[in-house]
């Protein structure tokens, strides 16, 4: 054991067949902050009044007890209450379905280096794009801002699942049915302009940019919390390579070489983030109510980055996600259709075997019935159409390798920024209830 300790360090200093170089994540990866801009998007991220039914906020699947997620492998959103797998239908309303995909963490999404965002990466740096960003259709943004992240934070806003209800609920919900988000009547300016109702996020944001808000100037606000509150940059594998051998565990430090090594994890989960930002398709059992629009597909498919770019090869392809805190935030996969660690490194050792035997029971779903959540699973053409999209070899894993792999990736977190930095409020600015 000592001589997987003494080896490690020097392999990682001399070099080797990385697929990618290891490296440490810090402070300077990520934007200033300014405090006042801080605090107002932490009240923002939890106060529901962002969203149409004033019933729901960023916080309700983003919240810092489920790591930043929800805890679910999909989750309830508009028209429940509760928090992950005690999130339950309103007894007035009844959700429409589930959201169709996996609620993402948001440890370090704020880094300068963090610049695709959403499993379809429908959102990402494009300097040919209007302000250097590329939308979604329609959802242009109006004002140039400071990152993709403060782009993303807006669209949330205009799901009819996750945010802004169904049309004949609210005025919100009637102009996103109506393709209404950019006018001066549209979706967004009546968020900005309900905002801008309450005197302490009026007053505060007139101190900031001197005029009225903008749904951008909201965007900024909540970038520059979670920039704040959901930074992790001292996990175990930092102070390792910053010199502190003793901070990983051998089966950690075993687990980081076949990381970087043999199983070729580094591959796509590489750099400071361990993420590439580029797209795969790995198989991942897909589940609920699906993302399909394009006549000919089942309405339970997901087809990933190709309902972004049309591209046939793009059929099926998700974001590769990062690994920071990553052993806090199950379920994994684009669907969440696993609830370990261990589940999800086996499958990406042997994927077909995984998809065409996975266990339904790996899925962590709020006990609701809302259609069937196995029309793909049960569709044999469509399981065989995913597996054949898989691009991730077969790569042997035992059962030791994967405890290792599993001790490598717990040695990412960082326990003190899980507790958080500013917290939850004690209440916000609207009055309406927090999460808790």
């Amino acid at each position: 054991m000592a001589k997987v300790l003494k080896i490690l360090p020097m392999v990682l200093v001399a070099g080797g067949a990385w697929a990618s170089e290891p490296m440490a994540l810090a402070h300077n990866a990520f934007p200033a902050t300014e405090i006042a801009w801080v605090t107002l998007g932490r009240d923002l991220f939890y106060d529901p009044i962002l969203s149409g039914n004033q019933n729901i906020a960023c916080a309700t699947c983003h919240h810092p007890s489920l790591a930043s997620g929800d805890g679910v492998s999909l989750g309830l959103g508009e028209g429940a209450t509760g928090l992950g797998l005690a999130r339950a239908p309103m007894a007035a309303q009844m959700p429409r379905a589930r959201i169709p995909r996996n609620a993402p963490a948001l440890w370090n999404v704020g880094a300068s280096k963090y610049v695709t965002f959403f499993h379809d990466g429908r959102v990402t740096l494009d300097s040919e794009a209007p302000h250097g960003i590329r939308m979604p259709t329609g959802r242009a943004l109006p004002a140039p801002v400071s990152s993709p992240l403060a782009a993303q934070v807006i669209l949330p806003l205009l799901s009819p699942e996750e945010m802004a209800g169904a049309p004949g609920e609210n005025s919100i919900a009637d102009r996103v049915a109506a393709e209404d988000i950019t006018s001066d009547t549209g979706a967004w300016a009546l968020i900005t302009a309900r905002v801008a109702e309450i005197p302490s996020y009026h007053d505060r944001f007139e101190r900031l940019t001197g005029t009225s808000p903008q749904i951008t100037d909201l965007a900024e606000a909540l970038a520059a919390f979670i920039t704040f509150e959901f930074r992790a940059v001292n996990s175990p594998w930092d102070k390792f390579l910053a010199g502190e051998t003793d901070a990983l565990s051998v089966d950690a430090q075993r687990g980081a070489l076949l990381f970087f090594g043999d199983a070729k994890c580094s591959t796509c989960h590489s750099g400071a983030l361990q993420t590439n930002h580029g797209f795969h398709a790995i198989g991942i059992p897909q589940l609920g109510p699906g993302k399909a629009k394009a006549a000919g597909l089942p309405s339970y498919a997901d087809i990933g980055r190709q309902a972004i770019t049309g591209n046939e090869e793009d059929r099926y392809r998700f974001r590769t996600p990062s690994l920071r805190m990553v052993s806090l935030t199950g379920p994994y996969g684009h669907s969440g259709a696993y609830g370990s660690l261990e589940a999800v490194i086996r499958h990406h050792s042997d994927p077909i075997l995984s998809l065409m035997t996975y266990d339904r029971q790996e899925a962590l779903l709020p006990k609701v019935n809302l259609g069937d959540d196995w029309g793909a699973m049960e569709d044999q053409d469509e399981l065989i159409n995913i597996a054949a999209a898989i691009e991730l070899p077969a790569q042997p894993l035992d059962t030791k390798k994967i405890s290792e792999l599993v001790a490598f990736l717990e040695a990412l977190t960082d326990t003190r920024a899980a507790k958080g930095r500013l917290g939850v409020p004690s209440q916000v600015p609207s009055g309406l209830a927090i999460d808790r």
